[in-house]
């Protein structure tokens, strides 16, 4: 079935993705030529994290610091990489066919002579501590490889990066690095018994589930090849539509159901006070368009937004729409179940600051009747104190 194309509106459109300082890559180099030049400490630690890569590192250095020898002293450590050792400094020739550099220079002249010998033989280059010559950087890891996690700050706090790292090391359990080796181990199986989309996102959910919990175990395998085969069964092709109530400007208001259901959309139609924070918790691919208000503030959608949601469900995609008002979705919410669409409504959770408990309402009562300047009981009931200075 063709899916209706969701109406344009350029104006209001919101972007998937905030400005980037940096843009972060992971770069395959098993088997790959890298260069470090120099032989410090802080030279050995580059050098270390590419061959934990798999790199063939090339070391220019005519002496090496005791760290960095005991690092090419012992390659058992890092048996997918590999150490070369050339005791003469770095010059021009060394960089063709490299897939990249690190250097650790001592002086400005030589990191830009470095950095322009690299230019030019077409290798990107990092100068340690010295970021205008870099064409990359090294992020701060959390590793459960093949999980790796990397944080960057574009260098304006190294020590947040590090901060950062602590909680995330905190948050993600150990056993997380076995369940990704399975989830690799049997990914081809998986790819060829779902069909893309809904399918294999539904079955990636319940795996996840999995991967927060217990560590694997000798039966897990099979529990996971049967939670493929149940996801192939329950799946009819037909997507679902899910109503999100939240607070517009308030991200932290959204409940976990709330975020999962974002995070598995491929459509969003959202109302147009949604903040981008809110926005920011959704799945980056998902397609996103603003519903917007008529000069009398109300939501309104237009017949064709309702036709494009009925048959995007139709063809198996998961259709959200996210609203600061549940009733004013009644329309689609009627539109959809009566055309067979299974919806979802996920309640939101009301900011504490509008509404209002009955106490405060009481007092705000309360404090209306009183005259300015006149004597008599607190807000509380209570008389006030003698000599009290108010």
């Amino acid at each position: 079935m063709d899916v209706l194309p969701l109406p344009r509106n350029e104006r209001t459109r919101s972007a998937r993705m905030a400005p980037l300082a940096k843009l972060p890559v992971f770069w395959a180099l098993e088997g790959k030529r890298v260069i470090v030049t120099g032989g410090s400490d802080a030279a050995a630690w580059k050098a270390e994290l590419l061959a934990a890569c798999g790199a063939e590192v090339h070391v220019y250095a005519q002496k090496l610091s005791e760290m960095f020898e005991v690092l090419i002293a012992r390659p058992a450590e890092h048996p997918g990489g590999r150490f070369i050792h050339h005791a003469l400094p770095w010059h021009r020739g060394i960089f063709a066919g490299a897939e990249l550099a690190v250097a650790d220079c001592e002086d400005e002249a030589d990191a830009m002579a470095l950095a322009s010998a690299a230019r030019a033989a077409g290798v990107p280059v990092n100068v340690i501590d010295k970021p205008a010559f870099c064409r990359f950087q090294f992020g701060s890891i959390v590793n459960r490889s093949p999980v790796v996690v990397s944080i960057s700050t574009d260098g304006a706090a190294p020590v947040l990066a590090q901060a950062i790292r602590r909680r995330i090391e905190t948050s993600l359990p150990q056993s997380l690095q076995a369940w990704a080796e399975i989830a690799q181990s049997l990914r081809e199986t998986i790819n060829k018994r779902l069909l893309p989309g809904q399918q294999r996102r539904s079955f990636w959910e319940r795996f996840v589930h999995r991967a927060f919990g217990p560590a694997p175990d000798g039966r897990s395998e099979a529990a996971i090849l049967a939670d493929v085969t149940a996801v192939a069964a329950a799946q009819n092709g037909k997507g679902r539509a899910t109503l999100i109530a939240t607070h517009p400007d308030d991200a932290e208001l959204l409940t976990l159901k709330a975020v999962r259901a974002l995070q598995a959309a491929d459509i969003i139609l959202y109302d147009d006070r949604i903040s981008p924070d809110v926005l920011e918790l959704a799945r980056r691919e998902a397609e996103r368009r603003p519903v917007e208000r008529r000069q009398d503030l109300k939501i309104t959608a237009s017949d064709d937004i309702i036709e494009a949601m009925a048959a995007s469900a139709n063809a198996g995609k998961n259709v959200v729409r996210l609203t600061v008002d549940d009733s004013a979705a009644s329309r689609e919410i009627a539109f959809l179940t009566a055309r067979g669409i299974p919806i979802n409504i996920i309640p939101g959770v009301v900011a504490a600051n509008t509404a209002p408990s009955c106490r405060e309402r009481r007092e705000r009562k309360f404090k209306r009747n009183i005259p300015l300047g006149a004597g008599g009981p607190d807000v509380s009931g209570r008389e006030p104190a003698q000599g009290s200075n108010g």
